[in-house]
């Protein structure tokens, strides 16, 4: 499934490094998880450092009552001292007696939970039928050759198996994906000029998860849910091609390969679409300056990287020097490579040292990259944009075109203040 594309076939410049990597772990997802799943809990089954990360990453304060945490595994749990299960088990009991509210809990495994072995699927079996309504799942959260967008999509495969069978009649559309509330209404109301019944995956809560058939029809709202897409497609759903909502062109194509499949009238389509991309060329016209001609570089790390590539690339006038990803799905980004001017330079994976390399040599106007390589790149003068706001920021969609040019515009705009 993540076997890359040949070059030969699709005019890009292809390459696959193996190496040393800079990437955050899954454990990160959570942190958009938890706001959108809303009486979800999730419990890290880590370390120390793992409830460091999450507690960093999300910002929360000390008075607040998150829907997330971490059961410690300590010296003796590692060294096989005490029973991690039955501590598990307790821990558990104790947070739902504490939380009413939960509805779904997550047993979110982490490097340490995997090095000794702890069966986190036996474990969300046995206290399911414990805890019942609550319903328990597991995913893998770990880092160990991940990327930090995988935890979500760990979460949502694990959720697919417990779907409910949909009335036959009643289904429509599915959207895989976690969107911002804000941008999943808007969707919900395109697809509904365009006539389509439409459900998203995730729901706002355990009791609103959407309802599945053989034979429905799925789009991806990400493009790092090759398992999801696995997963759907196991129970009988079939994907639909289609570029990501990112950008008015990507926005239209994705709402076109639904409307195809629905049979949407063209004209209608037209109708429906034709007020939200009119919105979204005045938005981007206001940043087209300011990023036309600009070289940007992209370091591997979210797996957004190819459709922003495309984004930047065909709507906003940028040149694209690198695009790095750490995997690139040839069937669900074709849409989006062939999106990409001839000759891109296509990185699957990383090498860290020789792409700092190539970054230090072409001396490109804007990088994109995690957060660890941020501060020294600037400091040797280089623009730099954290790869993981994309993710915490609504980008999809005519609306948030604006917003998503701003967000690389605006390092550029603060290294011009700078150098005057």
């Amino acid at each position: 499934m993540n076997a890359p594309v040949r070059a030969e076939s699709c005019g890009i410049d292809l390459a696959r490094e193996r190496g040393q990597r800079a990437v955050f772990c899954g454990l990160t997802g959570i942190v958009w998880l938890h706001r959108k799943i809303q009486d979800a809990f999730f419990l890290v089954v880590g370390s120390r450092t793992c409830a460091h990360l999450i507690q960093s990453a999300a910002g929360v304060m000390i008075f607040a009552e998150p829907r997330f945490a971490t059961a410690i595994l300590d010296e003796r749990d590692l060294a096989g001292l005490a029973d991690a299960e039955d501590e598990l088990d307790r821990v558990v009991e104790r947070l739902v007696a504490r939380r009413p509210d939960i509805k779904l809990l997550f047993l979110v495994g982490s490097c340490p939970s995997e090095v000794i072995k702890l069966d986190l699927t036996r474990a969300a079996l046995r206290l399911s039928r414990r805890l019942a309504p609550v319903r328990v799942l597991s995913y893998s959260g770990s880092g160990i050759e991940t990327t930090f967008t995988e935890g979500e999509d760990a979460c949502l495969a694990a959720l697919v198996p417990d779907l409910p069978e949909a009335p036959a009649g009643e289904t429509g559309l599915l959207v895989a994906g976690a969107l911002g509330d804000v941008v999943e209404d808007q969707f919900a109301r395109l697809f509904a000029d365009l006539g389509i019944p439409v459900r998203f995956l995730p729901g706002r809560s355990a009791g609103t998860m959407p309802g599945i058939a053989p034979g429905q029809p799925f789009l991806l709202a990400q493009p790092f849910l090759a398992g999801t897409a696995r997963a759907l497609e196991g129970r009988g759903l079939h994907h639909l091609p289609a570029p990501f909502p990112l950008g008015a062109e990507g926005t239209t194509g994705w709402l076109r390969a639904a409307a195809d499949a629905f049979g949407v009238d063209p004209a209608r389509f037209e109708a429906a679409t034709a007020p939200g991309r009119r919105r979204a060329a005045t938005a981007l016209a206001s940043h087209r300056e300011r990023l036309t001609g600009r070289r940007v570089f992209f370091f591997p790390d979210s797996q957004l990287e190819v459709p922003l590539a495309r984004f930047l690339w065909a709507e906003l006038g940028a040149e694209i020097v690198e695009v790095g990803t750490p995997y690139l799905h040839r069937g669900h980004l074709a849409h989006e490579i062939a999106g990409l001017p001839p000759g891109t330079r296509v990185v699957e994976g990383q090498s860290l040292d020789d792409q700092m390399d190539r970054a230090r040599a072409a001396r490109p106007d804007l990088t994109v990259c995690g957060l660890g390589l941020a501060n020294p790149l600037e400091a040797e003068g280089l623009a730099t944009k954290w790869s993981i706001e994309l993710l915490f920021t609504p980008v999809q969609g005519y609306e948030q075109a604006g917003d998503l040019a701003e967000l690389f515009a605006r390092p550029l705009r603060r290294r011009g203040r700078l150098e005057v």
